[in-house]
């Protein structure tokens, strides 16, 4: 029987690979960092890496890693439970408390991941008679959770106040009990920023409530790196956060759901993810706890990320490539074909600089593109050398194809 299965399985997978959808995974031999050793792929060596989430750089930061040693020895390895038998520490509630205050939230709860938390959200607070508005772009995780509710679904244009507004008047007159606008704070493939002033105006006009997934903004967006809900002056306005504490938060593993204080019990007690998952490892709750600390004082970070990324898309721009418009860290370099972004990563890695191209379904069909990821582990020189190793990628690509 399954050497049918798998003849099945080998025609898909060369479909992919025919397409120029397949997605090779390279291997690092070094820890997170600006540059990393590439030791397989056509990589000469050390490479700079800008397709990281590794946004302040605090991946392999000395203070980060002392404390997750540190946390090793006081809390062991493991949990080997769930929060509600036995897998609560101390260090997991503190940690819970620290991103509550940091985030102007009532309570925090503590995911194995943010598609967890995510995908724990809906089915727990919304019923048949509900209904959920969810941003066209939202990340892939939302998407999953919120076909896990029995919740009416409606769908708005990315950052479409006109249409979110027409379907928030749909689910009134269809006699929604409770509405949810859900939104990505920034958008993962564009390095779009939701215009979460507008949309908190319009949730209030129709007494709804508003998620937003902060996932790439929490950190480093934001006078103080809370967020998109900082950017625009909305922290007391959003009902419902969620995050990772992989991405600029130390880049390890782990969500959370940061809320109201009555929808984080809920949570608690019926969000599935949450009740049936082993609890965060405690080496990296206590890690991210330095984190919080160090974000105290990361001013100068947050800067030099900006200034970074500035930098690279005025130099790019310059150049004649397109980057998508904004000033976030995600800087979209647009390529249209799939195979010629597979092929241009290829010859930037060859260059010394990793970066992924994306191409569908992950972003919509003739829409391929490079996307570039700034750190604050970057030096100005590692920026001027990526945009070097584009232009010299580009006419060796122009070059091959006559």
């Amino acid at each position: 029987m399954f050497e049918s299965v798998r003849d099945d399985l080998r025609t898909t997978l060369d479909e992919i690979r025919a397409a120029g959808l397949h997605k090779p995974e390279r291997v690092i031999g070094t820890p997170q960092n600006a540059a990393v050793a590439v030791t397989a792929g056509g990589a000469p060596g050390e490479v700079l890496n800008f397709c990281a989430n590794n946004y302040l750089g605090l991946a392999d930061h000395p203070e980060v890693v002392a404390a997750a040693k540190d946390a090793l020895d006081r809390w062991g390895y493991g949990m080997a439970s769930v929060r509600f038998i036995c897998g609560t520490q101390e260090v997991h509630k503190e940690l819970e408390a620290r991103l509550s205050a940091f985030l102007g939230q009532e309570d925090t709860i503590l995911y194995s991941s943010c598609f967890d938390a995510n995908g724990g959200v809906f089915e727990t607070l919304l019923g048949a008679e509900d209904a959920v508005i969810s941003d066209a772009l939202n990340h892939a995780s939302i998407i999953d959770g919120i076909r896990l509710s029995k919740a009416r679904r409606f769908r708005y244009a990315n950052r479409d106040l006109g249409e979110l507004e027409a379907r928030l008047k749909e689910a009134t007159e269809g006699g929604a009990r409770r509405k949810l606008v859900v939104t990505d704070g920034v958008f993962s493939m564009d390095g779009y920023v939701a215009p979460l002033a507008e949309i908190c105006d319009l949730a209030e006009r129709y007494d709804a409530m508003v998620m937003v997934d902060d996932s790439h903004a929490v950190g480093f967006v934001g006078p103080g790196g809370r967020g998109t809900p900082e950017l625009h002056g909305v922290m007391d306005r959003v009902d419902i956060i969620t995050g990772t504490l992989g991405k600029a938060l130390g880049g390890a593993s782990g969500g959370y759901v940061a809320a109201r204080a009555e929808i984080v019990e809920l949570l608690r007690q019926r969000s599935r993810p949450y009740l049936f998952s082993n609890s965060l490892a405690p080496v990296i709750a206590a890690a991210s706890l330095k984190v919080l600390d160090l974000l105290e004082s990361a001013g100068d970070l947050r800067e030099h990320l900006a200034a970074n990324t500035a930098l690279f898309r005025s130099r790019m721009t310059e150049a004649g490539f397109e980057i998508l418009p904004g000033d976030h860290a995600i800087a979209p370099v647009m390529i249209g074909d799939a195979a010629e972004a597979a092929k241009m990563a290829e010859l930037l890695l060859e260059r010394g600089v990793y970066v992924i191209g994306f191409s569908y379904p992950v972003v919509p069909l003739g829409a391929a593109r490079i996307r570039v990821q700034l750190s604050a582990a970057h030096s100005t020189a590692d920026v001027e050398r990526a945009v070097d190793a584009f232009v010299d990628a580009r006419s060796a690509l122009a070059a091959a194809q006559g």
